[in-house]
């Protein structure tokens, strides 16, 4: 994908770990909004846990503000399929450590974050996630300590790991009407990782049913990204 011209959002993507879990498409179609459909393969959908550090967030013509532009984030997330048949992510829910971004987020994307008491800590090649919701009745929360090793030789990445890390378009809803938001970012660096310890109840807080068995696992030391201006699904996008 070219990179985007005109950027809503400069960000960089730091200390990533990718954790995946297949499901049964039937399990996740009643929980995507109309005009979407999993991206299934032999009925079965990826699901994705994705720890990270932001940092740098700002407008393209701001610098970025300290404090207010690094903060741990979480996503829950799918793939999708569109209406046009275009493939893309859509997001159960995205946990932040900045109640700002949490609001600026919802309220110019309807993106479902929620801000969270988070922390990311890392001791040689541990990292170490933790996160519990705010204010909600239910609560949801995870704990994983991961150890990153060396990274992939390229000749062993295959179709599924360039499929879970590298997507290029955001669906959210709108004012009641399908959106799109292009993501660019260069190849990731992906690394070999091994789960210590996993604790985590965001899947059963999306209402999707806990996942059965280890996770399919990638770490990265991170990309810079540029996000795209919304459209319309069916619209075209402005890339340089």
């Amino acid at each position: 994908m070219a990179e985007i011209r005109t950027a809503m959002m400069i960000q960089s993507w730091r200390r990533m770990t990718f954790l995946h879990w297949r499901y049964p498409a039937e399990a996740v179609a009643p929980l995507l909004p109309e005009g979407l459909t999993p991206d299934a393969e032999d009925g079965q959908v990826w699901v994705g846990m994705l720890p990270f550090l932001m940092e740098g967030v700002r407008p393209p013509w701001l610098p970025p503000v300290p404090w207010l532009s690094a903060f741990p984030e979480t996503n829950l997330r799918t793939y999708v399929r569109g209406p046009d048949g275009g493939a893309g992510i859509f997001f159960f829910s995205l946990d932040a450590a900045r109640l700002p971004a949490v609001v600026t987020a919802r309220a110019t994307l309807n993106l479902p974050y929620r801000w969270a008491r988070m922390s990311l800590r890392t001791d040689g090649d541990v990292t170490e996630y933790r996160g519990s919701r705010r204010y909600e009745p239910r609560g949801a929360g995870y704990r994983l300590r991961v150890r990153t090793g060396a990274p992939f030789p390229a000749a062993e990445l295959g179709r599924i790991d360039h499929y879970l890390t590298t997507q290029y378009r955001l669906y959210t809803v709108v004012g009641g009407r399908l959106m799109t938001v292009d993501v660019w970012h260069p190849p990731w660096v992906l690394h070999r990782a091994h789960v210590l310890d996993l604790q985590q109840d965001l899947t059963a807080a999306a209402g999707l049913p806990a996942p059965h068995g280890a996770p399919l696992v990638h770490a990265s030391p991170g990309v810079r990204t540029r996000i795209g201006l919304p459209r319309l699904v069916g619209l075209p996008r402005a890339v340089s």
